[in-house]
Formats: C-alpha cells, structure tokens, sequence
C-alpha cells in the first residue's frame, strides 16, 4: 500500500459492509469489515450474527448510522489499525465519546476518556469536562474534574452547553465540594504565637499579637477561598507581597520570610482536604 495508513480511506475492494453516515445530503459510505468491528464491539457482533436475507448475502449490506462522517471516521480510525486519530477540542470529543458508547465500542471509549481527562483539557476547561464526565455517567472522570474546578470560581464561570446535560445532583456536589472544601480551609487559618514581626510585635502592648500581615493574609485569603477553594493562588508570591504591603509595616515582608515553615505547613493541610465530590 503506498498511501500511509494515517490516511487510510475506508474503501478497501475487500470490505464486506457499508457504514452510511447520517447527513441528509451526500451521505459517505465506509467500506468496513465485519470481523475487526465484530471483535472491537459486542454491539456489532450480535449485529452480523443475526440472519441475514438472501438478497444480502450477494452483496455488501448497507447499515445507516445516524453519527455525522467526521465523527464516525474519527471512531473507526480507533476501531482499525491504523494510528489513532487527533481529537483537539471537546466540541470533537463529546460526538465520539457519544458513539463508542453507543456501540460498546472498548477501545475508543477507553481512548476518549482518557483523552477528556488529559491536561489540555482539565486543566483550562474543568467544569467543562466535569459536565461531559456526569453526562455519560463516568465517575472517575468526574472526580479528576473535580478537583481541578478547585482553581474556578465557578459561579462566575461562563455558562457552557454541556451544563444543559447533567442533572441538578451533579452540579449540586459540585457546588457542595467547593463550599464544604472553602470552609474547611477557612478554619484552618490560624497562626501560631511564635510568629513574629520584629516592629509590629516590638512593644510590650503588641508582642502577644499577631503580626499584620498575618490578619491582611487572613482577610485576603478567606475572601479568595471561599471562592476558590485551593491553595494555588494564596501561597503564590504576588499574593503574599500584597499581604505585606497592605499590612503598611516595613519589616513584615521580612516575617513573611521567616515563616515560611509554618506556610508550607498551612498549605500542605489545605491540600490535604478532601479535593473530589
């Protein structure tokens, strides 16, 4: 064959079957083998193992499939062995994942949903994904996507059409996970009598007080995680120079500093809270 198989056509002379696709106008057909769809679904084993008329024995039967050309082309290039295909947006993935499922096709599912879960897509649209995963019932899924909503203010986030297909549950937990994890890490904003500024707590009248900066951190930082429950953004250093700046203290930069044990270990008992519905 002098064509590389990534650009595989589907019109092989010994194909027994026809896949048409669902457009009402100009149809594609896929000219496909009943043995690799046979061992790749269930779906299509019973499908080929029901009696057939006579009229089809002699030639290819014609199965229409309601999925549109694009979708089912990517679909089969998981099915054959041929290299998989690229999905490069969730608008190309939802109509496959769809598909696999439908015809209990293992590998493209097993495929797709790792695909949904890979950074690209957790990572800059989680509640996207989160709504894709409850859709089609993948809790695994769902939970990665979870955590990841972590760093969004979710109900500030645009409204996306994946919502309009998952039950009110399921945005429910979500919106659960992110205020029960928010309050969490509220309470656990507590600074221990050991911290210091050498200015703010230099007189006998604030040495058995808290540094300022920490009460401007503590302002700030319950304000960010009730909105974003995680501990990115508050233990970053822009986040931290405000605190200090903001506190109007000249030495409380360098007790920022000198805490910073205690600020790991703050953040490290934020991470460990409970992150997935």
């Amino acid at each position: 064959m002098s064509r590389s198989l990534s650009s595989y056509q589907f019109n092989a002379p010994d194909a027994d079957t026809i896949l048409l696709s669902g457009e009402l106008e100009c149809p594609t057909e896929f000219h496909v083998h009943r043995f690799i769809l046979s061992a790749a679904s269930p779906f299509f084993q019973d499908m080929f193992g029901l009696p057939q008329p006579s009229t089809l024995l002699k030639s290819k039967p014609v199965i229409p499939v309601s999925e549109h050309s694009d979708v089912l082309d990517t679909l089969l290039r998981f099915v054959y062995p041929v290299p998989d295909p690229i999905i490069s947006s969730l608008d190309e993935l939802v109509p496959v994942l769809a598909a696999a499922l439908k015809y209990d096709l293992s590998y493209p599912t097993s495929a797709v949903r790792q695909l949904l879960i890979s950074p690209r897509f957790v990572s800059t649209a989680p509640i996207r994904v989160y709504a894709i995963a409850c859709r089609f019932d993948l809790d695994d899924e769902a939970k990665i996507a979870s955590r990841h909503t972590l760093s969004v203010n979710i109900l500030d986030a645009p409204l996306c059409d994946d919502l309009k297909h998952i039950t009110a549950y399921s945005y429910h937990r979500l919106l659960d996970l992110h205020r029960k994890r928010g309050a969490a890490a509220i309470r656990l904003l507590k600074i221990p009598d050991n911290i210091k500024c050498m200015q703010c707590n230099g007189s006998a009248f604030t040495m058995h007080g808290s540094p300022k900066w920490w009460w401007e951190f503590e302002r700030m930082a319950k304000e960010e995680l009730t909105v974003r429950p995680c501990s990115d953004v508050i233990f970053g250093m822009e986040f931290l120079d405000r605190a200090a700046c903001e506190s109007k203290c000249p030495r409380c930069s360098g007790s920022i500093l000198d805490s910073w044990r205690f600020l790991m270990e703050l953040k490290a008992a934020i991470d460990a809270l409970p992150a997935t519905i």
